[in-house]
């Protein structure tokens, strides 16, 4: 019985890798149609945006079977749990992805080549979601503090990313519906990071049986 919950548990781990990589993805493609001004690559966005739905969907049923037919010991209770809000998180990644494609369909062939800081923003919140799945499936506690720690990266960008966008209004007024297009596309690469911190966070409750949020 222990064995077969054991490959299930595997099974969870494999399915949780496959469905970052699909977000990890969705933030490349988004970054990428941002930076090159691509309306045609923001468009394979949603596509994976609504695999991802259906991945946390799968996930979902699989930890429901772990529970309901399974008995887990604390360890692994803690684990499956963590893997159920952290699908949440996963999903709302790939949501936020979409809205950021969305919004590049409306540039008119804009780029974002003026503001490197939201590229920083978009390879920075790329490897927090790679790094918080990666802690989860190696249990590893230190990974996941980083990044947590990381998300202070992100901030401070997208701190950077305001000053670039009120300077470019204060030069070129003409271009103020263009520089709040942007603002907003980084204030969802900014959402990204944070989801990726829940993660991390959830990460660090199946390890511990401590979340930091019941702390505050």
């Amino acid at each position: 019985m222990r064995n077969r919950f054991d490959a299930q548990l595997e099974q969870l781990n494999v399915e949780l890798i496959e469905m970052g990589a699909r977000c990890e993805e969705v933030i490349s493609l988004a970054a990428k149609a941002l930076i090159e001004g691509d309306a045609a690559i923001a468009g394979r966005v949603g596509p994976i945006d609504a695999e991802i739905d259906r991945m946390e969907r799968e996930i979902e049923n699989l930890c429901l079977r772990l529970l309901l037919q399974q008995q887990p010991v604390a360890r692994d209770l803690r684990q499956i749990s963590a893997a159920l809000k952290m699908i949440t998180d996963m999903e709302r990644i790939g949501d936020q992805a979409d809205d950021i494609a969305e919004i590049i369909g409306f540039l008119n062939g804009h780029s974002a080549a003026d503001c490197a800081y939201i590229g920083e923003m978009a390879n920075e919140t790329k490897r927090m979601v790679t790094g918080s799945v990666d802690a989860y499936v190696k249990r590893d506690l230190e990974l996941a503090v980083r990044v947590m720690e990381q998300d202070d990266v992100v901030d401070a960008l997208f701190q950077s990313v305001k000053a670039s966008l009120i300077e470019m209004i204060r030069e070129k007024p003409e271009e103020g519906v263009y520089a709040l297009d942007l603002l907003m596309i980084a204030k969802y690469f900014e959402r990204i990071g944070d989801h990726a911190v829940n993660i991390a966070e959830w990460v660090e409750f199946s390890l511990t049986g401590v979340h930091r949020g019941e702390e505050q």
